[in-house]
């Protein structure tokens, strides 16, 4: 294990080895984080699909990201994590072999809504379509040149836990509480799977990504009332810009130094901005039975089981 990255490091996306020849998806890349993390990872020569569940918005930033890199290698490819039947279409139709999939789609903190399949959205599109996709994309991942998982998460995964008796919201529901839900979940699932790919001898790496607090639409088009406005005045005067939030999770993707389990995060105080680095997650988080039991009803929900032979 390589020990934690000094400040004084101050990794940038300049840092990016060259990714010729390797194929990346990115899901949600039509904005924010996800977009700026094709477009770095286009400039330094990646093969990058970017996925989108608006065709309209995948389709203008396809075209802004070939007027910024016109010599660059981007597709753009429909895929909507609420619906595990495009997540299963998305799978199917992709042959190639894939080198790094980023996790990065999300939604955060709407009014309680169920996903096509009847989940709790937040849960259902920021865990459990992550979770089908990547299970789907597995095969391919594995024959992939130093093939990754980076599964983006939050800091609020600190104020997560999973309500196995309710996971869907039915009883209960808080916008804040089941964003934490999903957001725990994911990495509850980045380290889970890094055990069961370890254990398999596969050679896929799983990681884990947050960009700290960074102004994306996130906390704007999600949050509604009185939290919406609140956000949009805190992004304006103390998030951190979206570029540098999104180094997070481009280090986890393609730095040589980068290590399966790892979680990388943003240096500053509280881990609310600067480069990135090693972090912790929370220590409940840590816990292989608690992961062991969200995988089994990942598998329950989403009906994707994981094949791990090499």
């Amino acid at each position: 294990m390589t020990t934690a990255l000094a400040i004084s490091d101050r990794w940038t996306a300049e840092k990016i080895p060259d990714q010729t020849g390797r194929t990346i998806i990115v899901t949600g890349a039509n904005s924010g984080l996800g977009y700026v993390t094709a477009r770095e990872l286009a400039r330094h020569g990646a093969r990058v699909i970017l996925t989108a569940r608006n065709p309209a918005k995948g389709r203008a930033a396809l075209d802004r990201l070939r007027d910024e890199q016109t010599d660059s290698t981007v597709e753009l490819r429909s895929l909507d994590l609420a619906d595990l039947d495009s997540v299963h279409a998305f799978a199917d139709g992709l042959a190639t072999p894939v080198d790094v999939l980023i996790n990065n789609a999300g939604i955060m903190m709407p009014p309680r809504s169920l996903t096509k399949q009847g989940f709790e959205s937040q849960f259902g599109t920021n865990h459990l379509g992550h979770f089908a996709l990547t299970g789907l994309l597995l095969d391919r991942l594995r024959t992939g040149r130093d093939p990754r998982v980076v599964t983006v998460t939050s800091t609020l995964h600190k104020n997560g836990s999973i309500h196995f008796d309710d996971p869907n919201g039915e009883r209960l529901y808080s916008p804040r509480g089941f964003y934490a839900q999903s957001k725990y979940a994911n990495v509850l699932f980045g380290l889970e799977l890094d055990r069961r790919l370890r254990a398999s001898g596969s050679p896929v790496q799983s990681l884990l990504a947050h960009p700290g607090y960074s102004a994306t639409n996130l906390q704007s088009s999600g949050p509604t009332g009185l939290l919406n406005l609140i956000l949009k005045i805190t992004n304006r005067l103390i998030a951190q810009d979206v570029e540098m939030g999104a180094l997070n999770q481009l280090y986890a993707a393609v730095d040589p130094h980068a290590q399966s389990g790892q979680f990388i995060g943003p240096d500053g105080r509280n881990e609310s901005k600067g480069h990135p680095t090693l972090v912790q997650p929370t220590e409940s988080a840590k816990n292989p039975e608690t992961a062991r039991r969200l995988w089994d009803l990942s598998e329950q929900l989403t009906g994707v089981r994981y094949d791990f032979a090499c």
